[in-house]
């Protein structure tokens, strides 16, 4: 049956995307599917010292500097300590005021003020108008809406007044942010989370005697979102999120090789190993991980490529001393800057702290190959699902820039490069290289065997090697 052309066809739907704006801090845009929501207000509530007041003003900040003029009230907090605090995280709020595009107004209110009569907050319209005009400013922090809300002792007033000034922010058009107290399903003020078009829950919990903040989008009106909570940590730069994307499960088609720096491993691997992929190097104490680690590098390094490497073993001088008894010499890579060592103990601060660090050098340095050497030791951080859940997003976020990831592994047992790549992240590695001992009656020996190599043709027989004074030889057959 041909369908009448002059009657509309009710299964085709005109689709409008919800308008957005970034936030400018990092990751949490991805978790929003875009930004928040231009010309709505946002609530970002929270227990103290999650990181509310600094997400606002991030936003407020970037905003400013990317061309959005916004205004920041505050009700807690003096103009002056504002200014200060920020410039702990680098942002010099003074010459934004100055330029006009930043407008810092203080709201403290007076405690043995009473109200009287009918007050309300229309002075406040009024005096937030005039800026807005004179500004064309487009966005708003109002940060402690909680503490504005005490002037008014009857609850159904507190929610008219919010209410007045949720819609006298969509008359104007107005991107907002409200910061409020609240711990999560304990505060009678839920009237705020109602009138909220998108609303961000942060908190922080205490696992292994290590603090970790978490964000939690609550709701997203018109708008899909990520919905799980999200670890994020607070630097001397800002608010940082690292959330897992599906991106990382995603490969280029072109296959392309990076040597080992042994000539035999590159045989044994079918060309060397994948670049831009994950390879794991697991085995027990003193098998050669590092000595295989470094071979790598030092080969990378002489082709021009610049390698990253994460030590939570030991010290740089410690390493490169290790290595040179076994005539593996990274110093001409260290002193050429193509090679930065980084050392960390693991327990000197928590997986979120740790994540930013090995980020910002990634970001910094720009290195073709990152070696983190070793990922057992993440599991003394905050336990071992942090620690799957911390190379999940590190190894995503290399993926996604194409940079070698090579990972070592101490196992305590045979078998426990199957824990490593069972639990949450054998989708990500994509080759798996096992160092054990042998048992050769007088003495003991040592076997290279590769588990996997994903999309490549790679021996399946277990090799002989030694650690010599000249590196790692591998027996032939």
């Amino acid at each position: 049956m041909e369908r009448n052309p002059e009657i509309p066809n009710s299964s085709a739907k005109s689709v409008t995307k919800l308008q957005k704006i970034s936030t400018h801090i990092e990751g949490l845009d991805e978790i929003l599917h875009g930004g928040l929501p231009a010309g709505r207000t946002t609530l970002v509530s929270g227990g103290p010292g999650t990181g509310k007041s600094v997400l606002g003003l991030e936003f407020l900040y970037k905003g400013a500097l990317s061309g959005n003029p916004g205004i920041f009230i505050a009700f807690e907090e003096t103009g002056e300590s504002i200014r200060q605090n920020a410039l702990t995280f680098g942002w010099d709020l003074a010459s934004l005021e100055q330029a006009g595009t930043l407008f810092l107004m203080e709201g403290q209110l007076d405690p043995h003020v009473l109200l009287s009569g009918d007050f309300n907050l229309k002075g406040l319209f009024a005096i937030i108008e005039g800026k807005i005009q004179q500004m064309g400013a487009d966005n708003i922090v109002i940060d402690a809406i909680d503490v504005l809300m005490r002037i008014f002792d009857d609850p159904k007033r507190q929610q008219d007044e919010i209410f007045a000034l949720n819609k006298w922010l969509k008359d104007k058009k107005m991107t907002a942010i409200l910061t409020a107290k609240k711990i999560k399903d304990t505060d009678p003020s839920d009237y705020l989370d109602f009138m909220a078009d998108c609303v961000i829950y942060l908190d922080q919990k205490i696992r292994e005697q290590v603090v970790t903040k978490r964000l939690q989008i609550v709701k997203y009106r018109g708008s899909s979102y990520g919905g799980n909570e999200y670890p994020f940590f607070i630097s001397n730069e800002g608010l940082h999120c690292y959330p897992i994307s599906d991106v990382v499960m995603h490969y280029e088609s072109a296959l392309k090789r990076v040597s080992s720096g042994n000539e035999s491993l590159d045989a044994i691997l079918g060309g060397g190993y994948q670049r831009g992929r994950c390879i794991l190097i697991t085995g027990a104490t003193g098998t050669g991980k590092t000595a295989v680690a470094s071979t790598f590098t030092r080969s990378a390094c002489e082709e021009g490529q610049k390698v990253l490497y994460v030590n939570y073993e030991e010290c740089s001088d410690g390493m490169v001393a290790g290595m040179l008894s076994l005539g593996i010499d990274l110093r001409p890579a260290i002193n050429d800057s193509a090679l930065e060592v980084i050392p960390m103990m693991p327990e000197s601060m928590g997986i979120e702290e740790h994540l930013f660090r090995i980020n910002s050098a990634i970001r910094h340095f720009d290195p073709h190959h990152l070696v983190v050497d070793a990922i057992s030791a993440n599991k003394r951080i905050a336990g071992e699902e942090a620690a799957f859940d911390f190379l999940i997003r590190l190894v995503g976020v290399c993926k996604k820039k194409g940079i070698t990831v090579l990972l070592i592994n101490q196992a305590t047992r045979l078998s426990e490069h199957h824990e490593i790549s069972g639990m949450g992240i054998s989708s990500l590695i994509d080759t798996i290289i096992t160092l054990q001992y042998k048992d050769m009656g007088n003495e003991v020996g040592r076997n290279l065997l590769v588990m996997k190599s994903r999309g490549t043709k790679h021996s399946n027989k277990y090799h002989s090697y030694s650690l010599t004074d000249q590196g790692i030889r591998i027996e032939e057959g």
